[in-house]
């Protein structure tokens, strides 16, 4: 990282990364060019989850090189007079791969905590329905970097 000053800890990184409701997912496509999606996610201490279609061209890009990059961006605010922005980041670097039984249930299950709380159990039944229309993939974190500019 070029600028050492806005350097935070990792356990700062993964405050931002729990935080995030959203982030973007890059990963290599068939012919070697960057292919980046944003993404909704859950997050545990060493790895991040997040779902999609049995088939389609994330998984397919996943399936012929599980090498990718997540990032997610907090709390932004610009400062017009200072030309600057308040900010922080966290980017990581992993592998990935699809999971199925209890590990897929609970990432399904955080994602129903993490985005509707109030409805734990109408969730229950729509994970029961759909699980096995759904995909589950584990980014395992590898490496995990923060940034930010603080004032």
């Amino acid at each position: 990282m070029r600028r050492k000053d806005r350097c935070i800890s990792n356990d700062e990184a993964f405050e931002i990364l729990k935080d995030a409701k959203y982030g973007v997912l890059s990963m290599c496509t068939s012919d070697n060019k960057a292919y980046g999606i944003p993404i909704s996610f859950v997050s545990t201490d060493d790895a991040i989850y997040f779902h999609c279609a049995k088939e389609g061209t994330k998984l397919d890009y996943l399936r012929l090189n599980n090498n990718v990059s997540f990032c997610v961006v907090g709390n932004v605010e610009t400062l017009p007079s200072k030309f600057g922005t308040i900010y922080e980041s966290t980017i990581v670097s992993g592998t990935t791969r699809e999971i199925e039984g209890e590990e897929k249930y609970n990432a399904l299950m955080n994602f129903l905590r993490k985005y509707s709380g109030d409805y734990i159990q109408e969730g229950k039944s729509f994970i029961d329905n759909l699980s096995d229309k759904v995909t589950v993939v584990k980014l395992s974190i590898e490496s995990i970097t923060g940034k930010a500019r603080k004032q």
